[in-house]
C-alpha cells in the first residue's frame, strides 16, 4: 500500500476468516484453541504486511444435546491484506 494512513478497500487482495469462539456442537474448541485463534487475529493486526480489520461477524446457537440446551457464541474477523502473508501459508 503506499500509506498506511489511507485505507483503501480496494487494494486488498486477500482476505482472512478467523473464528473466535465455538460455532459447531459437534467440535468444541478448547480454551487453548480459541486464545490461538485470537492470537492470529493479533498477528495479523500487528504484523507485516499489516492487516486490516474489514468486519466482524458475531452469532450464537442455541443447540439441543440429549436432554441439555447449550448456547455456543463465536465472532468471525474478517482481516484483509494487500498481498497474502507468509506467516499464513
Amino acid at each position: 500500500m503506499s500509506n498506511d494512513r489511507n485505507f483503501q478497500l480496494s487494494e486488498m487482495r486477500f482476505i482472512k476468516r478467523i473464528v473466535v469462539g465455538n460455532d459447531n456442537p459437534q467440535h468444541m474448541r478448547t480454551e487453548a484453541e480459541v486464545e490461538e485463534s485470537m492470537a492470529l487475529v493479533n498477528k495479523c493486526l500487528q504484523g507485516t504486511p499489516r492487516g486490516y480489520l474489514l468486519s466482524i461477524d458475531k452469532s450464537f446457537g442455541l443447540y439441543n444435546i440429549g436432554e441439555h440446551q447449550v448456547v455456543l457464541q463465536y465472532a468471525v474477523y474478517n482481516v484483509g491484506f494487500s498481498r497474502k502473508p507468509m506467516f499464513l501459508d
